[in-house]
């Protein structure tokens, strides 16, 4: 099988004055070695992930590995979904979840304990995951922050970024909007994205495409609402 992904569960960027209703983009990487799913979203996606696995022919158990860019509730709290997989996540990351920036509230209370009965491999440095599938440190939102570089056949180099580029506004002003580390690291993690980056896969917004030098997006991030 051609290495290919697709963002099953489309993420978006809004927020309320005094939080946010952003969800975050879900991708499923389909390689000779089986799916993996790169961030797991939190307890509003839970109908969605499984939805939207059962329409590709998965269930929560046939997904082989997950790699979480990061520990914050909107990225990791499924977990729990898929206790046969490999889980993937940051040795620093892990580390900064027990004692986080006094201003980040975004980890998710027991997740150390969560992740202890999985079977966990924590990343430290570069690497790979299989043929064409690169994990790479990407710090700046949080220390332990990572990435995934995928060497897509026909696309190019595709980074999913997870928050170390969470939408557009991110990558025109090359600054990270909420950096529990430092601007300075955000910054450095944001130009090397954007300077290896055929096409991006923000935390928050639709896929960013490289055309002429410059980054532009053509999909829609939609966010249907229903009253019951």
């Amino acid at each position: 099988m051609a290495l290919d992904y697709e963002i099953i569960v489309k993420g978006n960027n809004l927020r309320i004055e005094d939080g946010f209703l952003g969800l975050a983009n879900l991708t499923l990487v389909e390689s000779d070695d089986g799916p993996l799913l790169f961030d797991t979203g939190h307890f509003c996606n839970r109908p969605m992930l499984l939805k939207a696995l059962a329409r590709r022919g998965y269930g929560p158990g046939d997904v082989r590995k997950v790699f979480l860019s990061h520990l914050h509730f909107d990225h990791c709290v499924n977990v729990d979904l898929f206790p046969k997989a490999k889980i993937y996540v940051s040795r620093r990351e892990l580390e900064y979840a027990d004692s986080p920036h006094p201003d980040d509230i975004f980890v998710p209370w027991l997740i150390r304990e969560q992740l202890s009965r999985h079977d966990v491999t924590y990343l430290e440095g570069e690497g790979e995951l299989g043929a064409g599938i690169r994990y790479m440190p990407a710090p700046g939102h949080t220390p332990g922050q990572y990435m995934l570089v995928l060497d897509h056949p026909q696309k190019g180099c595709v980074v999913l970024a997870g928050d170390a580029i969470k939408y557009a506004k991110e990558a025109v002003a090359r600054c990270s909007d909420m950096p529990f580390l430092s601007v300075e690291e955000g910054e450095r993690t944001i130009n090397k994205i954007l300077g290896m980056a055929d096409r991006i896969v923000p935390g928050h917004f639709p896929e960013l495409i490289k055309r002429d030098g410059r980054f532009i997006w053509e999909d829609q991030a939609p966010f249907p609402l229903f009253i019951r």
